[in-house]
């Protein structure tokens, strides 16, 4: 499982540092560049949420190897593709059968109801994203500019469609529960009502958002400081690794010691932080530790928000409270670029800025749940 994880970001990771130039190098406009870009982030946000629908229909097994299989088709076409308007509409349909893959993929993970190790085993979760996220960009930028940019739709592509086939192999199928056992609760999308699955969706959002917002402004901020644009990478790479070490490392264990949602809030907090660092850095070192930081408050969020998910749902209900979750994954994504893009071109306000709202969005949620502690 965890393998299929790793293959499905490489898919999306892989095509960052590609995917623009890719459209360019086909004639499209700046605006249908920006669509290009964008769309794939939409359909993937729709395919999150009808996954987690067929997920609690039909069971997780069918679901993955089934959109890891279309998904590594429609990677292939890629090499057919010869004008804006089909890549175009070939990244809408791969945003979609993409965003299949994951809720479904989380909801197998947490399906055995062990609270007790689900927190530990969201973190190692979160490792496969970290390691996609630094293995695909660089497998992106290497295969294409070595081999062509087809070879790169070839591997991955490939990679896809084997890994779909075992999991149709080696995923065993989820036991259906009988209805007279089923909770009036426990259909539909009662659980968005839980106010600790609200916390979680509002945290992953602010996570992504930020992570949108990094993406676009981190190479402003590397210009202002007059450093190498290759700053860029290594100062992600440097939250990623963080990140990994703290997901691998025996400081997982955390996760389930520890209430969720105070390391919820905990971990928007330490966002906040980093990204003011970031915006006040006047030098390099400044902007190293920040990233620091910024890894550790990311290695808290994602396994506590994620390990929310499977504490306050049943297996009735899990694929549609993940679907939902990475619904408002994908949403951050696209919500930090457009915000990044509205406030200009100094990274100093961008940076002020994000660090207000997630520090903002915090407060509000704690004292939120303490009226709700008074209360009863």
């Amino acid at each position: 499982m965890y393998l299929l994880l790793i293959v499905a970001f490489i898919d999306m990771f892989s095509q960052l540092p590609i995917i623009a130039p890719f459209a360019d190098s086909l004639g499209a406009t700046p605006i249908v560049v920006g669509s290009v870009i964008g769309i794939y982030s939409f359909s993937n946000m729709l395919g999150n949420v009808l996954s987690g629908i067929w997920v609690d229909k039909f069971g997780s097994k069918r679901i993955l190897t089934c959109s890891m299989i279309l998904a590594g088709v429609l990677v292939f076409m890629y090499t057919y593709v010869t004008n804006p308007t089909q890549l175009l509409a070939l990244r809408f349909f791969h945003g979609f059968a993409a965003g299949f893959i994951v809720p479904a993929a989380f909801a197998a993970i947490g399906r055995n109801d062990d609270l007790e190790s689900s927190g530990k085993k969201m973190s190692h979760s979160g490792a496969t994203i970290g390691i996609a996220a630094i293995i695909g960009p660089a497998m992106g930028a290497i295969l294409s500019n070595r081999l062509g940019i087809d070879w790169l739709f070839y591997s991955v592509s490939i990679a896809m469609i084997l890994v779909g086939f075992l999991s149709f192999v080696l995923i065993k199928p989820q036991l259906v529960m009988r209805k007279k056992s089923i909770k009036q609760d426990e259909t539909g999308f009662a659980f968005m009502k839980i106010r600790d699955i609200q916390f979680a969706y509002l945290s992953i959002f602010l996570l992504l958002l930020m992570q949108g917002l990094l993406t676009y402004t981190l190479p402003l901020k590397v210009q202002e400081l007059h450093l190498t644009q290759e700053m860029t990478g290594i100062y992600l790479s440097v939250f990623g690794v963080v990140a990994i070490l703290f997901f691998l490392l025996p400081s997982n264990r955390i996760f389930d010691r520890f209430n969720s949602r105070k390391l919820m809030f905990f971990g928007l907090f330490i966002i906040a932080l980093s990204v003011l660092g970031l915006g006040l850095s006047t030098s390099s070192n400044a902007v190293f530790l920040s990233m620091i930081i910024y890894g550790v408050g990311f290695a808290f969020l994602f396994p506590s928000t994620s390990k929310t998910i499977v504490e306050q749902t049943s297996l009735q209900n899990r694929g549609k409270a993940f679907g939902m979750y990475y619904a408002c994954f994908s949403l951050g994504v696209i919500s930090g670029s457009f915000l990044a893009g509205l406030l200009g071109t100094s990274a100093t306000l961008i940076f002020t800025v994000g660090a207000a709202l997630v520090l903002t969005s915090t407060v509000l949620m704690v004292i939120n749940q303490r009226r709700k502690s008074y209360k009863t």
